[in-house]
C-alpha cells in the first residue's frame, strides 16, 4: 500500500531515516580520575540536549542495589582500583540508554562518562553495539596527575566515595595510564578525539567545551 502510494523506494529512504534517528549518538567522554569528566558533563546537560550516562555512577547504583547478583563483585572491583567486566558495564549503559529513549524519542545523544576504559571494553562496545549506536568522537579531558590527585581527595572529604583515598587514586591512576590512553590513542589515529586542557577552572574548560560542541553541532 505505502509503496504504491509513495514508491518503493521513497519508502525504505524514510525507514532508514527513521532508523537513524532512533540510533543513540554516542560521545564517549574519558580522562584520568579527578579530570573534572561529571562535571563537565553536568554542565553540558545544562545547555545541549544530552543525556549524562557516568559508567562508574551505573556500577555504584547497581552495586547498592538491593538483590544485585553483581553487587559483591563490582564492589571488590572498584576497591581495588580494577575494571569491572565489561558484559556488565555494557548491559547497564545499554539499558539506560533504552529506557531514556523510550521515555523520550528525542533524547538520543548520550555523554558516556568513563567508557570505554580498556581495549576489553572497547571491543565489548563494539560486539554488542556496533550499528545500534553512532560514536561521533571522543570528548578527552587532559590533566595532570598530581592535580587529579588533589581534587579527588579534596572531593573525597564529601563524596563519600570508598575510592577517593591516596592509596585507591593511585591505583586507578595506574589503570588509566596503563589501560585508558591507549584506547585515546587508539581514536586519535581516527581523527576522533577532541582533547580538552582539564587543569584549568571550570568555566575556562567549559568555555572550550562549548567551543567544540557548537563546531561538531
Amino acid at each position: 500500500m505505502l509503496g504504491r502510494l509513495f514508491g518503493s523506494q521513497r519508502v525504505s529512504s524514510f525507514l532508514y531515516r527513521v532508523s537513524l534517528m532512533m540510533k543513540p549518538q554516542v560521545v564517549f567522554v574519558l580522562g584520568g580520575p579527578g579530570a573534572g569528566k561529571g562535571t563537565q558533563c553536568s554542565k553540558i546537560v545544562e545547555s545541549y540536549n544530552f543525556t549524562h550516562l557516568s559508567a562508574g555512577d551505573l556500577l555504584r547504583a547497581e552495586r547498592a542495589r538491593d538483590g544485585s547478583e553483581f553487587g559483591q563483585l563490582i564492589s571488590n572491583y572498584i576497591k581495588e582500583g580494577k575494571i569491572v567486566p565489561v558484559e556488565i558495564t555494557i548491559n547497564l549503559l545499554k539499558k539506560a540508554m533504552e529506557e531514556t529513549m523510550q521515555q523520550d524519542e528525542k533524547k538520543f545523544r548520550f555523554l558516556i562518562d568513563g567508557f570505554p576504559r580498556n581495549e576489553d571494553n572497547l571491543q565489548g562496545w563494539k560486539s554488542v553495539m556496533d550499528g545500534k549506536a553512532d560514536v561521533k568522537f571522543v570528548l578527552f579531558f587532559d590533566c595532570g596527575n598530581e592535580v587529579c590527585i588533589d581534587r579527588c581527595l579534596e572531593r573525597g572529604k564529601s563524596s563519600g566515595r570508598t575510592d577517593d583515598n591516596r592509596e585507591s587514586l593511585e591505583k586507578r591512576i595506574q589503570t588509566y595510564l596503563q589501560s585508558t590512553r591507549p584506547i585515546i590513542e587508539l581514536y586519535e589515529k581516527d581523527g576522533k578525539v577532541r582533547t580538552v586542557d582539564a587543569s584549568r577552572s571550570v568555566d575556562e574548560v567549559f568555555a572550550e567545551v562549548k567551543a567544540i560542541l557548537d563546531k561538531e553541532g
